[in-house]
């Protein structure tokens, strides 16, 4: 394997144990990270079903912890966009959505960062919204986590119950775009040698990140999710404004 290719996997392990911390999925990372390696049709393939073994493994390990009420109100209108996202993303350009995504990100991140005590408030009406957002944002551009996690901040949930919650809704939307993608001719069998090192390093990631994870205060883990989202719009504007 390539030196290239050994760079790409053990980033994406960075990718996916950052990820578990921040609650909200390596696809955050893993997709402005393979961008630079792959077309951006493979990413879409690749993340998907690299994804599913990632949030199973989440989904293992952090069992206990299950909100129902989310995972009605966002999970269900997430599968019913990325569906929707996933089939507009074979005929729009991309470049310019992922430039807004990243706005979006910074401005939502900063807002809560710089203005701690201003929340988004805890509603069905808002987890609903946060749910088609980023169900849409998955299927159109391979990341939705970061979305996703800024609607259920508002929350305040328990560590475990943010991820276990995240990565069951996250598993939900990975199965339904993988279909719509395959459709799309996305899943590539050239690509298909990294599946087997993705799915071992979605494992291993996550129980790094778990350990992790049980050091960090309860009162430092929303900051510090929100600081990860900050870095990954930031990612995502310079790559879309200056590298595409």
């Amino acid at each position: 394997m390539k030196n290239t290719s050994l760079i790409f996997l053990l980033l994406a392990l960075l990718a996916e144990v950052v990820g578990t911390i921040g609650g909200f999925g390596s696809s955050v990372f893993f997709v402005p990270i393979a961008n630079f390696y792959f077309d951006f049709q493979s990413v879409l393939g690749l993340t998907a079903i690299y994804h599913l073994s990632s949030n199973l493994s989440k989904i293992v390990l952090f069992k206990k912890g299950l909100d129902k009420r989310l995972l009605l109100y966002i999970g269900v209108p997430s599968v019913l966009f990325v569906v929707l996202g996933g089939w507009l993303s074979k005929y729009l350009n991309t470049d310019y959505l992922e430039a807004v995504l990243g706005v979006f990100l910074i401005g939502l991140s900063a807002i809560f960062l710089l203005l701690p005590r201003w929340v988004i408030r805890a509603s069905n009406a808002n987890a609903v919204t946060g749910g088609v957002l980023s169900g849409f944002s998955a299927g159109l551009l391979g990341t939705g986590g970061a979305i996703r996690g800024l609607t259920m901040a508002a929350f305040n949930l328990e560590k475990s119950t943010f991820i276990a919650t995240s990565a069951v809704i996250d598993f939900m939307i990975d199965f339904s775009r993988t279909f719509v993608y395959y459709a799309n001719g996305y899943i590539h069998a050239h690509d298909a040698i990294y599946l087997p090192f993705l799915v071992l390093i979605g494992i291993i990631g996550t129980m790094i990140g778990k350990k992790i994870l049980v050091r960090i205060p309860q009162q430092k883990f929303k900051r510090i999710s929100l600081f990860l989202i900050l870095m990954i719009g930031t990612v995502t504007l310079f790559k879309a404004v200056f590298l595409d």
